[in-house]
């Protein structure tokens, strides 16, 4: 039986049956409605004193029929046949109107976020009506037919047109309608030309957007709950929109929710989720990124409103390493971690659970076992962490011999681009790979170090290791699977916390490197805090520095300031980790 969708409370029998009927009618293909039809769904609308809405395919068949407004009645993006920025989806929706008014925004914008080929909003009389000169009863008074039209792509973010939706442009699509006309006029348009006009225009525009957009389109959404502060809800975005650079992604635009708490099924509510739907749609995003971990099913609805890939913060994350990845210890801990954030999120994911398509969430040398079986990808793990614990083995072997020799060791901390790298090369004269970029360097590594030692400043040897940078809420994921490299930092005799000072958030930075040290297994040796690109930072910033922080160093990796003073300071923490082992 074929199904009406919508508002069914309070049908009879006999009018759902009039309802189901509409399934077998057909309108000719390069039409867009024609006047028995549209007079038939008038007619049934009327009766149920309801707005009544057909979706119609490109070869006349009726394929959904549903009770409501062209909003309430709307196709969910996934269930479209055809979907995407360069074209309209192949369906047209003929829709009643109980009021005498043109299309509003509410129908407009469903339009708008099914692509359909066209809208047609029937006024009804409510009554009916005799035409003049007698002859059938009608039901129709006017009709309005609406499409979208496209934009040019240099207007689609500074347009005016756009409204503010807390502190971020919502861009509105572009759409014609017609003035009112009647049945006749409707049916004498012609579909075919209208729809191969558009859809022509479409693609030179899309063509147009993808010039220099061979990256994914990202649209970043942020929520701010009760917990967290206006200041640190900035910094959490400015910091999403740097890993999604660092992992390859344009960001076309930021939405912004505030909500007390997470909506459960949709993080930010069924009406942002329609604001979002609809600024992708218009601004040609192909990836929405948020700003939390969200769940397995979080993302099944969210992708099946939205019509695009959706993915968190952690699989941006995951993204980076795998694109960072150089060392066979390295790719194998990126491996881990992507199985073992991806497994729970196989099930039920249908069509969408492939993501072998490339772009952001699918690189990195675990992607081609996303589509086996939960069971295979259990036995990979289990054999994954068996060799990280091996890796684990090696390394604490290399440590042992390193303190045979009793050479102390170093290991260099601090958040991702504070300058670890830059600071490891102007110590060591290493070659270490830099880059302003969020990750640049993930795999350790060691290098020697001569520094003064005692009174004397007798020279002293000491092993100096970059390890991988921190985030504020690192994955547990990485944490887990990448112990073997985290375990380079608590074996180590002393700790070189380096700050970027010049960052706005230096502070909740500290913080954070500290929360995530302090959850490591083994307390790691003591700390020197060590304030880099202090060439970078303001007077204000670098006083309040030195009140909070009176013991710190600090230097200018790059312009390699305060390195002399550094070596000596390095030399009095070594001698107080050795002293108290």
């Amino acid at each position: 039986m074929e199904t009406i969708f919508g508002n069914l409370q309070g049908l009879k029998s006999s009018q759902l049956k009039q309802l189901q009927r509409l399934y077998h009618q057909r309108i000719p293909g390069d039409r867009i409605t024609t006047p028995e039809f549209s007079q038939r769904l008038a007619a049934i609308s009327t009766e149920v004193n309801q707005p009544v809405c057909a979706y119609i395919n490109r070869r006349g068949q009726v394929i959904r029929v549903g009770v409501g407004t062209p909003r309430q009645t709307q196709i969910p993006p996934m269930e479209l046949p055809r979907y995407g920025a360069e074209r309209l989806s192949g369906i047209r929706c003929i829709a009643t109107h109980l009021k005498p008014e043109p299309p509003n925004e509410a129908a407009l914008t469903a339009m708008a976020l099914q692509r359909l080929d066209a809208l047609v909003v029937l006024n009804i009389t409510g009554t009916g009506f005799t035409r003049r000169g007698g002859g059938a009863t009608g039901y129709v008074k006017e009709a309005y037919l609406a499409h979208l039209i496209p934009q040019e792509s240099r207007t689609l973010i500074t347009s005016p047109a756009a409204f503010k939706v807390g502190e971020s442009q919502i861009q509105t699509p572009s759409w014609n309608i017609s003035p009112p006309m009647d049945l006749d006029d409707l049916a004498d348009q012609d579909l075919v030309d209208l729809v191969e006009n558009l859809e022509a225009e479409f693609q030179r525009e899309f063509i147009a957007q993808e010039v220099d957009a061979d990256n994914d389109r990202v649209l970043i959404v942020g929520l701010m709950t009760s917990e967290t502060t206006p200041l640190q809800f900035q910094d959490t975005l400015v910091e999403l929109a740097r890993l999604v650079d660092t992992a390859g992604g344009d960001v076309l635009q930021t939405i912004r929710q505030k909500r007390s708490r997470v909506h459960p099924q949709t993080v930010v509510g069924e009406g942002k989720v329609q604001e979002i739907a609809l600024t992708a749609q218009t601004l040609g995003v192909n990836l929405v990124v948020f700003d939390r971990d969200l769940s397995p099913s979080q993302v099944r609805n969210l992708e099946v409103q939205i019509g695009i890939r959706v993915v968190d913060r952690t699989e941006v994350i995951l993204d980076i390493f795998a694109q960072r990845a150089q060392s066979r210890a390295g790719k194998l801990q990126v491996e881990l971690a992507q199985l073992e954030y991806m497994q729970p999120r196989l099930a039920g994911r249908g069509r969408t659970m492939s993501r072998l398509g490339g772009g952001i969430g699918t690189r990195g040398p675990g992607e081609t076992k996303l589509e086996t079986e939960r069971r295979a990808i259990g036995q990979r793990i289990s054999r994954l962490q068996k060799e990280v614990t091996q890796l684990q083995a090696h390394r604490s072997r290399l440590r042992q011999r390193r303190q045979h020799r009793e050479i102390p060791s170093v290991a260099l901390v601090g958040y991702t681009n504070a300058g670890k790298s830059t600071l490891l090369n102007a110590l060591t004269n290493a070659e270490v790979y830099t880059a302003d970029q969020l990750f640049a360097t993930l795999d350790p590594t060691t290098r020697r170090l001569v520094i003064p030692y005692g009174e004397t400043n007798e020279h002293q040897e000491i092993l100096i290791t970059d390890t991988v940078g921190f985030i504020h809420e690192l994955p547990a994921s990485l944490m887990d699977a990448f112990r073997a490299t985290l375990e380079e930092v608590t074996e180590a005799d002393a700790l070189l916390h380096l700050v970027d000072l010049s960052h706005p958030a230096w502070l909740r930075h500290i913080r954070s490197v500290r929360e995530i040290l302090a959850q490591m297994p083994i307390t790691p040796g003591p700390a020197l805090v060590i304030f880099n690109k202090i060439d970078q930072a303001n007077s204000e910033t670098l006083a309040l520095a030195r009140e909070e922080f009176p013991l710190a160093v600090f230097i200018s990796a790059s312009q390699r300031l305060g390195l002399e003073t550094l070596r000596h300071r390095l030399a009095q923490l070594i001698e107080y980790a050795v002293d108290s082992r």
